[in-house]
């Protein structure tokens, strides 16, 4: 199976390409690809067009997967990875407002990076863990107390 490539690029309602940078308040659109058959044996059978409203976003904990939920027209709610909302690229509308979501995009961003500094201060200290777990048979590093 070869890999297909969307031809979405937004229309006359979406026009600004956001692949990167979507915010809590968005309006987006954006291609998925869609399958049939079999989890093993899929066959591609198009796109789907999803439109809907940014309503929240979230860092995991662990890895820093970000998360957007969206709300469909038809009320329903959908949660994608971010990596998967971006994959195809995504258009939003413009914001009445657009200044509003600045501010609204720098709050996203230090969460992102706060995110990161959390992770990598995790990943710091387990690597200290494992360190130093038998004791210095070597008598002269041990410090004297006066």
């Amino acid at each position: 199976m070869s890999y297909q490539q969307s031809n979405f690029r937004g229309d006359e309602t979406y026009t600004i390409h956001s692949t990167g940078d979507v915010v809590v308040g968005d309006e987006v659109a954006f291609e998925r690809a869609t399958f049939t058959g079999s989890w093993r044996n899929a066959s591609f059978a198009g796109f789907e067009r999803v439109e809907g409203k940014v309503i929240r976003d979230s860092y995991g904990r662990t890895k820093q997967h970000h998360t957007f939920t969206l709300e469909l027209s038809d009320g329903s709610e959908l949660k994608i990875k971010g990596r998967n909302l971006y994959r195809q690229g995504v258009y939003r509308k413009r914001w009445a407002d657009e200044s509003s979501r600045v501010e609204v995009a720098r709050e996203k961003h230090a969460r992102g990076d706060e995110a990161r500094r959390a992770r990598a201060a995790r990943i710091e200290a387990r690597k200290g863990c494992c360190v130093n777990l038998l004791p210095d048979r070597d008598a002269s590093s041990i410090p004297r107390q006066e």
